[in-house]
This record gives C-alpha cells, structure tokens and sequence, in this order.
C-alpha cells in the first residue's frame, strides 16, 4: 500500500513563504494519471482543498490561494510540492497531501504536516 509522507511545515511570519513537500513511500505504484494534492484543516473548520494536480495538466486552486500557492508535481510522479508565498494568518493550519485513483479504489491521506504563521 503507496503511504504517503508530508514535510515542510513550519513557523513563518506574515507575508513569508513555505514549500510543503509530499513523497510517496512503501509497496506500490503512483501512476501519472492519479490526481495528487494538498488540503489543510485551519483551526476550528472543516478539512477543505487548498490545490489538485494531474502529471501534465495545470494545477487547480482554492480562490484563497490563488496567485500565492503553486502546486508542482515531481518529475518522477510520486512526489507532490507546494510553494506557499504570502502567507496570512488565515493560512495557518494542518496541511495533508492526498492522492485519489478512483479506478484504483486510492483515496489516500498522509498524517498532515503544521503550518503556523504568526504576525
């Protein structure tokens, strides 16, 4: 089973910038045509999309994010990046990197990485 592996999480002042960091580890393959991508669950709300991406296809975002994240997907396919820039207050939560086959039957989490940004 692909288990998936986040890093990059951090402490960061106001208007600075963070790369998460998704790898996937363990038995199993990532196929270029699974869809990989970052959700984050901020203090007191609901787990929500923050950006998807498909090997070779744009990235899609959250309005809140757009023109300050870039979602990047790693040469080798198994691998996800996130460049956070900008960054409020309001960016401050748990990030988890997915992956969804869904002709796999793949809905996968990894453990969430923290993301802190302080004034």
């Amino acid at each position: 089973q692909v288990q998936l592996v986040e890093s990059g999480g951090g402490l960061v002042q106001v208007g600075g910038s963070l790369t998460l960091s998704c790898r996937s580890t363990g038995p199993g393959s990532v196929f270029s045509t699974d869809r990989m991508g970052w959700y984050r669950q901020r203090p007191g709300k609901q787990r929500e999309l923050v950006a998807t991406i498909t090997y070779g296809v744009d990235g899609t975002y959250a309005d809140s994010v757009k023109g300050r994240f870039t979602i990047v997907r790693g040469d080798n396919v198994d691998s996800v990046y996130l460049r956070m820039n900008s960054l409020t207050q309001e960016d401050t939560g748990v990030y988890y990197c997915n992956l969804w086959s869904p002709g796999r039957g793949l809905d996968l989490w990894g453990r969430g990485t923290q993301v802190t940004v302080s004034s």
